[in-house]
């Protein structure tokens, strides 16, 4: 595929649902344009390519023929449908699937609410430390079913990652440095483990890279760049 007919990607560096996404492609080796938008100034390009304009969000795929996929976990399924290399579509995917979707629900309103209680904790009696404590309580009971299958193989579903473990990675991960102290005190071995190797890993280095904000003009920046 040509430079000029690359699929573009909007992402946020930091967002873990552009995280996940990115993680995919790149796994994938599907080249694409990725353009780094800011959230307070999004590009009126990626606001004319979102279905839904005016709540245009991250990842955005926008694929040559016009074809727009605006979820991520979609965006992780079309990358490795056309080229899975470490099997991450091997494992039961519909079991998968529903574990990503418990994390996108339930864990992902309580990681909100422990990370940002100065959001939401008028709404239940303005003690924003009562209210934090309580949704990272039930966040952590979710986290200790990872634990529990961490505990079997290593990674979520068998001995090797999946789509999963990409999927939900990136929400551990801002959970576990919103207090680094309080969550590596935690009876969580494997889950710390877990969440270390990846930390540490080439493919989330990669993922990372630092890029400036997109404007139309500026320098195509090609993604993935080749790991070392």
């Amino acid at each position: 595929m040509s430079a000029q007919n690359l699929p573009i990607l909007y992402s946020f560096r930091r967002c873990p649902y552009a995280m996940r996404a990115r993680l995919a492609i790149a796994i994938s080796g599907q080249r694409c344009e990725l353009r780094e938008v800011v959230l307070k100034n999004k590009p009126p390009e990626m606001l004319a390519a979102s279905p839904q304009a005016t709540k245009a969000t991250v990842p955005l795929l926008v694929l040559p023929g016009g074809q727009v996929i605006a979820q991520s976990l979609d965006i992780m399924l079309w990358a490795l449908r056309q080229h899975d290399p470490q099997g991450w579509l091997a494992a039961d995917l519909p079991a998968q699937l529903a574990l990503v979707a418990a994390n996108d629900s339930d864990f992902k309103r309580d990681l909100d609410r422990y990370k940002y209680p100065n959001r939401h904790a008028a709404l239940h009696g303005g003690d924003e430390q009562g209210f934090a404590l309580a949704h990272r309580s039930n966040a952590s009971s979710w986290l200790m079913g990872l634990e529990a299958r961490l505990s079997r193989h290593g990674w979520l579903f068998g001995p090797h990652a999946s789509l999963a473990d990409m999927a939900i990675l990136p929400f551990v991960r801002q959970f576990a440095h919103t207090d680094a102290d309080w969550f590596a005190a935690q009876p969580w071995a494997h889950l710390a483990r877990w969440l270390a190797q990846w930390e540490s890993g080439a493919l989330l280095a990669q993922v990372m890279a630092k890029y400036p904000a997109w404007h139309a003009g500026l320098a195509r920046v090609e993604f993935p760049t080749r790991l070392e």
